[in-house]
């Protein structure tokens, strides 16, 4: 009997003093990372923000495990922005992921020490967001996308599909400070070829459906349409109206033009928002957003939807035909 109990109080002893095994791994540190965007966010499957967190599974982090992204989405109310921004502040989240311009600046003035990675920002220099793109300076850095640079290709593109143009409409959201600089960039590129430019603001769903009245009342024979999240999330809408009022249109984005616009010319969006994980996980390991630069696209699609251009009877020159990208039939 003393034998069994001596041999249970070694035990007992060992159980306190002996390291104890380790059955699952320490538990990873979860990152917390904000997402603003203008537009809603929808289908993350069919959607290119969703990009943002398969770049981040590729890299380590997955949501549910050692990742929690916090989605705020102003759903076209540029309005709601600041209350957002301030919401992922609140939040104390490690960075702040933000989707175009107008967020950008929300998140800017909501934040001077949080980390900002941009996933498309036009112009970030002029927009005041970074000091340079070599070297942002500040707690911003990310990718810039090329609206500006890219917005005479769209002239080139409609005056060659409609040669005796005159008079084309930009299509622009008041709300985002980049676009006066798009039109700046579309008028020069116009006076060179005498095309008369038309600026039409929209910053809503129903002032979209107005200004394709102006468009069709003011005489304009094309649009261009700048790149913009509240644009993106009723591009159907967009493209429909286009034809609707038997209006030539060039985009930016491919979406537009898979949802019945007649063709775009602009990066994949889809890869800049993968690309933002890589700069998310590079500040999460402890770089500076200041020290990282800005990216800017190297690489650049033409789609063009050939359904469309029949229902507006337009013939597509072959020399645009060879140069697309993807043909939608």
């Amino acid at each position: 009997m003393m034998r069994r109990r001596k041999l249970l109080t070694a035990l007992g002893l060992f159980a306190f003093t002996a390291p104890r095994p380790s059955f699952a791994q320490q538990p990873a540190k979860v990152r917390r990372v904000g997402f603003l965007s203008l537009r809603s966010v929808g289908s993350l499957y069919s959607d290119f923000y969703g990009a943002f967190p398969r770049g981040m599974r590729e890299l380590g982090y997955v949501e549910g495990r050692n990742l929690v992204i916090e989605w705020r989405s102003a759903d076209g109310k540029s309005e709601r922005l600041p209350g957002l921004a301030a919401e992922l502040v609140e939040l104390k989240v490690n960075v702040i992921v933000v989707a175009g311009t107008p967020p950008t600046s929300a998140a800017q003035k909501a934040t001077s020490t949080i980390p900002i990675v941009m996933g498309s920002t036009n112009d970030p220099v002029g927009g005041g967001f970074v000091t340079s793109l070599a070297r942002p300076g500040g707690n911003i850095t990310g990718l810039s996308d090329s609206t500006l640079d890219i917005s005479p290709k769209h002239v080139e593109m409609l005056l060659s599909i409609v040669p005796q143009l005159a008079r084309a409409a930009v299509l622009m959201n008041p709300y985002n400070s980049g676009h006066a600089r798009i039109l700046k960039s579309v008028q020069a590129a116009a006076q060179r070829s005498r095309l008369t430019i038309l600026p039409v603001e929209a910053r809503t769903p129903q002032e979209i459906e107005q200004a394709f009245s102006t468009m069709r009342r003011e005489n304009a024979r094309a649009v261009i349409v700048a790149a913009d999240p509240l644009f993106t999330q009723q591009r159907r809408q967009i493209a429909e109206l286009a034809v609707k009022h038997r209006l030539p249109s060039a985009f930016t984005l491919r979406e537009f033009v898979e949802a019945g616009g007649l063709m775009n010319y602009g990066q994949n969006f889809a890869d800049h928002y993968r690309r933002a994980a890589t700069y998310v996980d590079k500040i999460l390991k402890g770089a500076k957003p200041g020290d990282l630069p800005v990216e800017q696209p190297t690489k650049f699609e033409m789609v063009i939807n050939r359904r469309t251009a029949r229902a507006l009877g337009l013939t597509i020159p072959q020399e645009l035909l060879l140069r697309a990208d993807e043909v939608i039939e």
